[in-house]
């Protein structure tokens, strides 16, 4: 390792003592390498790379499933596979195989990792060759939402039909640990600087049982927070009993999309079948507000009609804390809403928005809208709509990434 090397690292692991940046993103700026995003298009089996601010134009574009005739071999020639397969083309995919569901680059930003549902698998695709450099499967048999943590050398991934999630080093792809948790793991967080990790498992999503008479056939949702390196369960948050008491007994206790703010003392959650979202105060363990958003007239509200039980999926919070972002999924609209007063503003057309990202520079939250095969750029001050990009089919994920400098490729068309 050269001494320029070893000056840069050191600079970067002092700030991100003092707290400025992380020590992967202290490194990054070192390395000459750009910042950018990552969009899952997840029915394509492909990711574009675009600009993290600005105009967010397209950069390139990643086949993420370069092995997919060897998986369909595979997957063809064992039953049992194949069945879940094809569940989840007729579930979860709308028809469509899930290709792409989650996905970061490495601290060097050489690799993009990447979880793939209907593979159930997490593989490393080398962003210069485009080849997989290591391929993970998860136990059972689909891969669902990933995090990473803040030195970017862990990333966890929900294996969703084990109820497990996985943790691995990024670089290599081994398994550092595991640990269970409610039905259907979702979405992973970590916090306190990576010392925990949050799992919000959202129980079954896929039936038409969705009366709340039915509630009961949905199973164990839940929240499992755990040491992030021993993995032993320090907390349980079960979501039914805050609700209840909280005095909404009516709405479902399946955690979808979270957003922390900066300072981590406030969680803000949505749930299945529910056009708002509810803050919870992690210190006293308690469900402190909730916000009905408006409904679009067009939404039928017959809730077996509604993608995954989701109405509204998707939420992050600004920089400085004040804004929320809210994609209302099933209302076709995204809107930012004041965090002191819970008030949203104007009311964004989307079509089926189903993830929101704070941008690169932090002034604006970019939405992935699934039916329009899009991605649209909103001003946190303003929550007036200020860019769009066509993307690859039905884009979900949008994460914030970084790329070598002079990267522009692989492409695939």
């Amino acid at each position: 390792m050269s001494l320029r090397t070893l000056t840069a690292l050191a600079a970067a692991a002092v700030m991100a003592l003092a707290g400025s940046i992380s020590a992967a993103e202290a490194h990054d700026t070192s390395a000459g390498l750009k910042e950018v995003m990552f969009v899952g298009n997840n029915w394509d089996g492909t990711a574009d790379v675009i600009a993290s601010h600005g105009d967010f134009a397209r950069i390139g574009r990643i086949n993420v499933i370069p092995d997919k005739d060897q998986r369909l071999t595979e997957i063809y020639l064992n039953p049992i596979k194949l069945i879940y397969f094809l569940g989840i083309r007729n579930g979860p995919g709308e028809g469509h195989d899930q290709f792409v569901d989650d996905m970061y680059s490495t601290p060097d930003g050489s690799a993009m990792v990447v979880s793939r549902p209907s593979f159930a698998d997490v593989v490393s695709i080398d962003l210069t060759t485009g080849r997989i450099n290591w391929r993970f499967p998860v136990s059972g048999y689909r891969s669902d939402h990933m995090a990473v943590s803040p030195d970017g050398t862990r990333v966890a991934v929900s294996a969703s039909t084990s109820n497990t999630v996985h943790v691995l080093d990024i670089r290599t792809g081994k398994q550092l640990g595991s640990f269970k948790t409610g039905d259907k793991p979702h979405e992973n967080v970590f916090t306190d600087g990576g010392k925990y990790l949050w799992n919000m498992a959202i129980g079954e999503v896929n039936t038409a049982l969705d009366d709340p008479l039915m509630d009961w056939t949905k199973g164990d949702r839940r929240i499992t927070v755990v040491d992030a390196q021993t993995f032993k369960v320090v907390k349980v948050i079960d979501m039914r009993e805050r609700l209840d008491a909280f005095g909404r007994k009516d709405l479902s206790d399946a955690v979808r999309p979270v957003a922390f703010t900066p300072d981590q003392s406030r969680l803000y959650f949505q749930v299945s079948f529910f056009n708002g979202f509810l803050e919870y105060d992690v210190a006293s363990d308690k469900i402190t507000r909730v916000r009905t958003l408006p409904k679009n007239p067009a939404t039928s509200e017959d809730r077996t009609t509604w993608v995954n039980d989701s109405r509204h999926h998707g939420m992050s919070v600004n920089a400085a804390g004040d804004k929320l972002c809210i994609a209302g999924t099933m209302d076709d609209y995204a809107t930012i809403v004041d965090r002191a007063t819970l008030q949203e503003g104007p009311l964004v057309p989307a079509s089926k928005p189903y993830w929101a990202t704070v941008s690169g520079d932090g002034t604006a939250c970019v939405i992935s809208e699934s039916g329009a095969d899009r991605v649209t750029a909103i001003d946190f001050a303003t929550g007036a709509k200020v860019a769009s990009v066509a993307v690859g089919d039905h884009p979900q994920r949008v994460r914030i990434a970084h790329v070598p400098s002079d990267w522009s490729g692989p492409s695939v068309r």
